[in-house]
């Protein structure tokens, strides 16, 4: 299975997508806004980036930019509930795999991450 970093500024959705994702056999970890996430990117060894769009200190707009440069061949699929920031994503459409929108019920996200994980 993968490893997988949700990064989201809301804790309950981030332990509850964490949660669901490890039900189906992947390893995940966790970070609470754009740059954090970055730093355990510098890491290394994720196979996708699952990340809000719209957090504080670094927006998952930015983190994305920096993830491709950081890890070229992780995949990442974007997470957001306002339709203005899934379009500030399209210049981003060659880098990630999809945008999903929230709310989403659980079979939805999981669905997302294994297309990704599959694209």
């Amino acid at each position: 299975m993968a490893k997988i970093l949700i990064t989201e500024d809301e804790d309950s959705l981030r332990t509850f997508v964490a949660r669901a994702l490890r039900l189906d056999g992947h390893e995940t970890e966790e970070a609470a806004d754009g740059a954090e996430g970055l730093e355990k990117l510098k890491a290394g060894g994720y196979d996708l980036l699952l990340s809000d769009i719209r957090m504080p200190v670094m927006d998952g707009i930015e983190l994305a930019h920096q993830a491709h440069l950081t890890c070229p061949g992780m995949k990442i699929l974007l997470m957001t509930g306002y339709a203005e920031q899934r379009e500030r994503a399209d210049d981003l459409m060659e880098k990630i795999v999809d945008v999903v929108a929230k709310p989403f019920a659980l079979p939805d996200i999981r669905k997302a991450v294994a297309r990704a994980l599959a694209a």
